[in-house]
């Protein structure tokens, strides 16, 4: 029998599964580890509770399932994107890993765009300069901590950390590169152009390899730690968002994906690379050999259903705390006796600011239309339909790029819920499937492994093996049309009230110091 570890490295802890050549899960274990934000806007971990993490959930779940090591063919690793670990000389770490989702780095940011230019980062990284990826996280270490930054000698992202420490080699692969902004996303390969642009040195970038390359091969010291046996390969492996669409089997032409889950986030399958010349959504390497996609990311899906449940459904959350009910289904029941469109009431799921398409962070959640004859189930409707077009908006960005959508695959919490799901399909107005696996990236790791050891062709064949559908939703066709003159007026009201955005913003850092 042949078997199959795969690893996510997350923000909030590591999970590992073992899965047979037939995608059957044996067995899974997760452990979760501490986040740091020592000061407002960072957020920064400890690589070692990555490393550890790692070691105990491969022993358990190889425990738990009795299997031989012998019969293990290989290990991929999914993690969490543009997280910077820096290292000495000796690969020693020289300070916490700072993270995807740390915003220290906004001066670094503008230093960035008019050092380089966007027509330079369109052309060699696909993507602008945020906040959230790697290279301005180096010139913020170049700019407060030149201590540090004198000592650097390697960068390494944090699956590639893990895995340097299980095998002693240091790598990285394509897609997880991709996210650093110092990667020719078209070319699949480090950009001399950028980081000569900002001084940052070339060596200390490791080898980029295709995500299903075997990368290096399991430590005597870590077999001994884990159950492995000594020499077991280990892949590439890929970003999260990467591997999270192999698992759900988002390789090949057509194919889309929309999870909803505390952020939304819309990706699709390229053949070629094609970066939305305005850069409202990100183009990476896919783990994939040789393919691409496109992703685009709203801050706050169904992270805003869960608000709203929170803050103004307190009858629904009694009922779940005290009886046994489920709020979500509740209040998806009072959803579904509002009309769609919710008689007007349009709601903007901006409660985190944005991302795709509007990289703002002051814009903010409205509901705008509100009248005297709105009630209870209207406003429930209007904030799942709010969240639903936010998701378009990244579904648009997609079809501009020539991506011919066939279907959606939804996962996330919104993925649940039939109404939720019909909804979707009736509001991107193309049909809504869902699929039996539910591993996620670390299902999608696993399968990159098989692919390197040969235990499947490709990536294309062993999602055509082993993901299957679920369910199907078709759109309906008055709704859509509904639906589709709604979103118009949902996509005009951004720039309307951009200004407003701005000016509250700036009243609430004069009154309150930032801090409400």
């Amino acid at each position: 029998m042949d078997l199959l570890i795969g690893v996510d490295i997350g923000t909030s802890g590591t999970k590992s599964i073992l899965i047979n050549e037939r995608g059957d899960l044996l067995a899974s274990a997760t452990e979760e580890y501490p986040l740091s934000t020592p000061r407002p806007k960072w957020s920064e971990q400890d690589p070692e509770h990555w490393v550890q993490a790692t070691i105990h959930t491969i022993r358990q779940v190889i425990d738990k399932s009795g299997v031989k090591a012998d019969d293990i063919k290989g290990l991929g690793f999914s993690g969490q994107m543009h997280g910077l670990v820096l290292l000495d000389a000796n690969h020693r770490v020289l300070r916490p890993a700072i993270l995807w989702n740390d915003v220290r780095t906004t001066d670094q940011c503008r230093y960035i765009t008019e050092t380089l230019g966007n027509e330079t980062l369109l052309n060699e990284t696909c993507n602008p300069a945020l906040e959230g990826f790697t290279a301005p996280k180096i010139l913020w270490v170049r700019d407060h901590e030149p201590q540090v930054y004198e000592r650097a000698r390697h960068v390494l992202l944090p699956k590639d950390y893990v895995r340097f420490r299980l095998t002693g080699d240091v790598a990285m692969e394509v897609s997880d590169a991709a996210g650093t902004l110092l990667f020719n996303v078209r070319e699949r390969r480090w950009s001399k152009k950028v980081l000569d642009g900002l001084q940052i040195p070339t060596e200390w970038m490791p080898p980029a390899y295709e995500s299903v390359d075997i990368c290096g091969r399991v430590t005597a010291e870590i077999a001994d730690k884990t159950g492995l046996k000594a020499g077991t390969p280990i892949v590439g492996g890929g970003a999260d968002n990467a591997c999270g669409a192999v698992g759900t089997g988002i390789v090949s032409a057509g194919k889309v994906s929309a999870s909803l889950g505390t952020s939304g986030v819309v990706q699709a399958h390229l053949d070629e690379p094609s970066a939305d010349p305005a850069m409202r959504a990100h183009t990476f390497c896919h783990a994939v050999p040789n393919k691409w996609y496109t992703m685009g990311v709203m801050l706050s899906a169904a992270g805003a259903f869960r608000w709203f449940r929170d803050a103004l459904c307190q009858p629904e959350k009694w009922q779940e705390d005290n009886i046994g009910a489920n709020a979500y289904d509740l209040l998806t029941q009072q959803a579904a006796e509002a009309p769609v469109g919710s008689e007007g009431l349009i709601f903007l799921p901006y409660l985190t600011g944005e991302r795709t398409p509007h990289a703002d962070a002051n814009a903010k959640g409205v509901y705008f239309g509100l009248t005297l004859r709105h009630g209870k189930n209207e406003i429930t409707r209007a904030t799942m339909e709010g969240i639903t077009y936010g998701m378009r908006d990244s579904l648009e960005i997609i079809r501009s790029l020539g991506v011919n959508v066939s279907e959606i695959v939804a996962t996330g919490g919104g993925a649940k819920s039939n109404f939720w799901r019909q909804m979707q399909a009736d509001i991107y107005n193309a049909p809504v499937v869902t699929i039996t696996q539910a591993e996620g990236p670390a299902f999608g790791a696993a399968i990159l492994a098989g692919v390197g050891t040969g235990v499947f062709e490709s990536c294309e064949a062993a999602a055509e093996a082993l993901i299957t559908p679920d369910s199907r939703v078709e759109p309906d066709a008055k709704r859509a049309a509904i639906y589709d003159r709604y979103y118009r007026v949902y996509r005009d009201l951004y720039p309307a009230l951009k200004p407003q955005y701005d000016a509250v913003s700036a009243i609430v850092e004069d009154v309150h110091g930032g801090e409400a």
